[in-house]
């Protein structure tokens, strides 16, 4: 009884934490907007904007991170756990594995605590604005500390002494020392480096959180690297506090906020209708519908996961209604899904511009015409089938039936003006040069609140759980980033990039050669991970090689951002046609099923990625 409290009592402290985060969120959408305010009537910026969104991030992390860990909510691989059954020695090692770094982050924070505190430590500039640090740390250590205890009583709760005997963790065992010998017979710090991914691969298939695998990855390596576990332990507490202290951070949440109340507020299906009382005339019309909604839909949230949930409900069962296949619908909606991560404003386009280095609004410019070209040849996939009246795509009752009615046009004004008015203000804003990505992220927020809320759409208590529910999911994005930060210097330090450089040379591959076999690579890491964790392994390895071979930056993102999105259409994992599948109401479709209707659309995002490999200019004609 005592240890059911004591479980109760952390639970509900991880809600609380989520709670402030939530707040937090809330008033960096408030700020942001009054400092936009101030800059356009006033003449000038709130003072400490800057300085205050820096700190608040890594704070919204740390403070949402024991929820996402008490509900188990933080992103990895479920696909061995689902088949042994959800408890097994793999739930068992990834808690163990995960309580032992959150262990070693508050270790490594407690000292930069008790400093922050000593020395008065602050972020800005003197005389101007500046902030003390200690809160930051503060919360990182309880947000750090709390995850420690929730994962040390998953670790009690699914003790099981017949693990000990079981297969699975027998091949644990086996593995676990192989990689202790690899460490310890790798002799450069390349070799190392190399075990490393070998460990991290490993630790991501095997169910290990993403971000605790990449922590974990980093951790060992740079251990290994300098003969020091305390180094590595160290590293743990730096990244926590600096990975992802910055203001450009700001525009994941925000993004994400705006993406979930556009969604609730059945944006969606608006979208629907004004797509298809432009081209409800065309053959194939509703198909032509369903992309060119998806697309609105991604220039406004672009968020794949949400259009492929959304969609599903909104257009899947219209267009099997007048005719299409079930797979062929429900394919048509997991492929026009992936546009919302290429369609500007896109989220993985904001993580690749962080990581490395780049312009956001550049990406989101040489996006522009992959992303309609891709959406151009899924409405020609479309009405080719019905022209050539495949099986594959319509039934005999598709020329039997009429497309949907015509649309009045108050209708379309009544809910055409507010889908124009979001895209306007976060696409023209952005592309405009008035907004940041992240102020366009603040001020989508705040319109789509607005718009919601007056149109009936959401209510005050529905706003809020919206709020927190990306406050929450904000936590497990850019903690994964803090994850791949240590990954990242673990990976400068070995070497490897500049080996693969060498190698590259000495082969005599040539750039266009080496970017196909890198994309191959993210499609097939496609089939067991997510498209984050894709793009957080892989643009550290594959990046300072483009770079040393001349390489545009910009043009090497949409290249794995396109990569990336083939991979949330193939199986086994395809997070989008789980997506759908979790969306619809009908065991008679299978998950195969969905997968089979995608394939072509895979296929063509495929294609489409090969011709820009080819053909750079295509994303950098516009720059």
């Amino acid at each position: 009884m005592t240890q059911k409290y004591f479980h109760m009592l952390f639970l509900y402290l991880g809600r609380m934490n989520a709670f402030l985060a939530a707040a937090l969120l809330g008033f960096l959408v408030l700020l942001i907007n009054l400092d936009i305010v101030s800059r356009t009537l006033f003449d000038g910026s709130l003072p400490g904007v800057t300085e205050i969104i820096a700190l608040a991030i890594p704070v919204l992390v740390f403070l949402a991170l024991p929820y996402q860990v008490s509900g188990g909510l933080l992103i990895r691989n479920n696909y061995f756990l689902r088949k042994g059954g959800g408890n097994s020695a793999l739930e068992l090692f990834s808690n163990v594995v995960s309580m032992a770094i959150s262990v070693g982050i508050s270790i490594a924070t407690m000292p930069l605590l008790l400093s922050a505190i000593d020395s008065g430590e602050f972020f800005g500039t003197p005389d101007v604005f500046t902030i003390s640090v200690w809160p930051l740390r503060l919360a990182i250590l309880f947000g750090s500390l709390l995850v420690a205890i929730l994962f040390a009583y998953k670790v009690v709760e699914d003790w099981r002494w017949s693990l000990v005997s079981s297969q699975t963790a027998v091949i644990l065992s086996v593995f676990i020392i192989s990689i202790g010998i690899l460490f310890n017979i790798a002799g450069s710090n390349t070799e190392i480096g190399s075990v490393s991914i070998v460990l991290l691969l490993w630790l991501l298939i095997t169910g290990v959180p993403v971000a605790f695998s990449l922590l974990c990855t980093g951790v060992v390596g740079l251990s290994f690297m300098k003969h020091d576990l305390g180094i590595g332990v160290d590293v743990l507490g730096m990244v926590s506090a600096s990975a992802v202290s910055s203001y450009v951070f700001a525009a994941v949440p925000l993004f994400v906020l705006m993406g979930l109340i556009v969604a609730s507020a059945n944006i969606g299906r608006d979208s629907l209708r004004v797509a298809y009382w432009f081209v409800g005339f065309l053959k194939g019309g509703l198909g032509i519908a369903t992309v060119g909604a998806n697309t609105i839909f991604a220039a406004i949230t672009g968020i794949s996961i949400a259009s492929a949930a959304i969609f599903s409900k909104v257009a899947a069962p219209e267009l099997i209604a007048r005719g299409f296949t079930p797979k062929f619908a429900l394919g048509l909606v997991a492929g026009s899904s992936v546009l919302g991560m290429l369609i500007p404003p896109s989220i993985l386009l904001i993580i690749y511009g962080i990581i490395a280095e780049v312009s956001i609004n550049k990406l989101f410019v040489a996006a522009v015409i992959p992303g309609l070209l891709l959406a151009f040849l899924l409405c020609l996939v479309v009405v080719l089938c019905v022209i050539l009246n495949l099986r594959f795509a319509v039934t005999d009752r598709y020329h039997l039936t009429e497309e949907l009615p015509v649309i009045s046009i108050s209708e379309i004004l009544r809910v055409g003006p507010p889908i124009f008015l979001l895209v306007a203000c976060i696409v023209g804003g952005i592309y405009g040069g008035i907004f940041t990505p992240t102020e366009a992220g603040a001020v989508g927020s705040a319109l789509s609140c607005v718009i919601a809320l007056s149109l009936g759409r959401i209510k005050v208590k529905k706003l809020i759980e919206l709020v927190f529910s990306a406050a929450s999911t904000t936590s497990s994005l850019l903690f994964m980033i803090i994850g791949a930060s240590a990954f990242g210097l673990m990976l400068t330090l070995s070497g490897i990039p500049e080996a693969l450089g060498q190698v590259a040379q000495v082969t005599g591959l040539g750039l266009t050669t080496y970017v196909c076999l890198y994309f191959l690579i993210v499609v097939f890491l496609g089939t067991i991970l997510d498209s984050t964790s894709i793009l957080l392994v892989m643009v550290p390895i594959g990046l300072p090689v483009v770079h040393a071979m001349g390489g545009d930056l910009i043009w090497f993102g949409i290249v794995t951002v396109i990569g990336v999105e083939v991979g949330l259409l193939t199986p086994p994992l395809g997070l989008s046609i789980y997506a759908i599948k979790a969306s619809i109401d009908d065991d008679s479709i299978s998950l195969g099923d969905i997968f089979r209707g995608a394939s072509p659309f895979a296929m063509l995002t495929f294609l489409v990625c090969l011709l820009l490999i080819f053909n750079p200019n295509l994303c950098l004609v516009l720059l």
